[in-house]
Formats: C-alpha cells, structure tokens, sequence
C-alpha cells in the first residue's frame, strides 16, 4: 500500500520485522517533498522507533489473522483466552496487552490477531460496559458547573464520571480515550 494509506493502529512490515503504528503525521514542508512521519513500536521486544517513509513510497502492511475469542482470566504465566470455535486455550503475554487489558472483562468476546498462528494484539469494541467498584460520594449544593468525579473501575481503569454516578453502577467507556460515555442499562 502507498505511504499516504497508513493509519494509527495498523501493522506494517519494515525490514522483515512487524510494527505497530502508534503515530503518524503527514508532513508537507514548505520546501522539498512531503512524507509521512511515523512512530512504530515493534511487537516482539516492545521498542518505539520513528520512520519516515516518502509520500509515493510502498509499504508492506502484515496480513493479520482475526479471530473470535473468550478472554477467561490472568495469572502469572500471562492473559488467557480461549477460542470459540475449536476450544483451544492458550496465553497471551502481559506486556501485548499493556495498553487495553484495562478495558477487557473476564468472560468477555474479543477479536485476537494473529500473525503467522502468532497472537500479537486484540480488536477493541468502540465501547464497553464496566461495573464502577469504588467512587466517592456526590458534593450537594456544588451544582454551578458540571461536576466530575473519579470512578475506579472492575478491571482498575478510573474514569472521570458525573456526580451522579455511584458504586455498583454499569457505565459505557469509550475504548478510544478511556472516557465516560453514559451509564449502561
């Protein structure tokens, strides 16, 4: 694919080696030619690197493998999952997951990728529903502005949420920014 096509997100292939694109800005400088500036972290040790690639240049994006799966629990060996169609149980390492275990929930469906039968990352849903565990208490009176206050998640995420939200209320979380979305029914 060309150069201009890459997307936060996507996997590229750059020297035979898999990156995930956390970053990427196109860049038309007054002089000279554009080119897409990128920050890519490579899957397997977790480096970030950036890369400038031309604008007419092509890039090898992987080709990703995308299954349907049941996120069961963690331990020390890892995140396991298992997958819905054979059965098969295996574990993800911690550090693949760094960035999203926060919005997944035990017992939940979630897309896996896989590169090569390798499991190198997971599909979010645009949002999801988590039980709020711990929150304070609403200030009364204090209603000139609207309020905000800090709500600790089941999964350990915190969310800034309206005073009106309590312990042991469902809320929707954007997956994007880790923001409040509304309560959930």
């Amino acid at each position: 694919m060309r150069a201009t096509n890459i997307r936060k997100g996507q996997i590229l292939i750059v020297n035979g080696t898999l990156f995930r694109v956390m970053n990427m800005d196109h860049v038309t400088p007054g002089k000279g030619r554009a080119h897409i500036q990128t920050k890519l972290r490579n899957i397997v040790d977790g480096n970030q690197t950036e890369v400038r690639f031309r604008s007419d240049e092509n890039v090898e994006r992987a080709v990703l493998e995308q299954r349907e799966m049941q996120y069961l629990y963690a331990d020390a060996d890892g995140h396991h999952f298992m997958d819905l169609q054979s059965y098969d149980q295996f574990a993800m390492p911690s550090d693949i997951l760094a960035d999203v275990i926060q919005f997944i929930v035990p017992e939940s469906t979630i897309i896996v990728e896989t590169h090569n039968g390798n499991p190198i990352g997971v599909q979010l849903p645009p949002a999801v529903v988590l039980e709020v565990a711990e929150c304070p208490p609403a200030v009364k009176d204090a209603t000139a502005s609207a309020q905000r206050k800090p709500a600790t998640c089941n999964t350990g995420l915190v969310v800034q949420v309206p005073a009106f939200i309590n312990e042991g209320e469902s809320i929707k979380v954007s997956t994007a920014d880790g923001s409040y979305m509304e309560r959930a029914k």
